[in-house]
């Protein structure tokens, strides 16, 4: 069974940094793309980062392109979300997705691109 475990959500203050983690388990992330979505207090589930399954390519949301970085490390199935200089904007439940699929996403941001989903993390970001 496949299990996406996101983890380093919490609460901070305007400006502080996070780096989020998202560990894969059950199966390999070795040559399949991954990705971070948020979903904010009564709002829909929307696109942040995209990684290819090489890792060579990211896909950073125009908002947030400028603080946020996304990587992964296939040694130890874990993705990563780093975000710096947060905003009460950023609050939201962060989760990571993969795409269990050998093709790339016809669009990286698409939700329904990617294939599991793990529970999700909050970050708060208080002013």
């Amino acid at each position: 069974q496949v299990q996406l475990i996101e983890s380093g959500g919490g609460l901070v203050q305007t400006g502080e940094s996070l780096k989020l983690s998202c560990t894969v388990s059950g199966r390999s992330v070795v040559g399949y793309a991954l990705a971070w979505f948020r979903q904010a207090p009564g709002k829909e589930v929307k696109f942040v980062a995209a990684i290819s399954s090489s890792g060579r390519d990211t896909y950073i949301e125009a908002s947030v392109s400028d603080r946020f970085n996304i990587s992964r490390d296939n040694a130890r199935n874990t993705l990563y979300l780093e975000m710096n200089r947060l905003e009460p904007g950023d609050t939201a439940v962060y989760y990571c997705a993969a795409r269990f699929a050998r093709d790339p996403p016809t669009s990286w941001s698409g939700r329904a691109e990617y294939t599991a989903w793990g529970q999700g993390t909050q970050v708060t970001v208080s002013s």
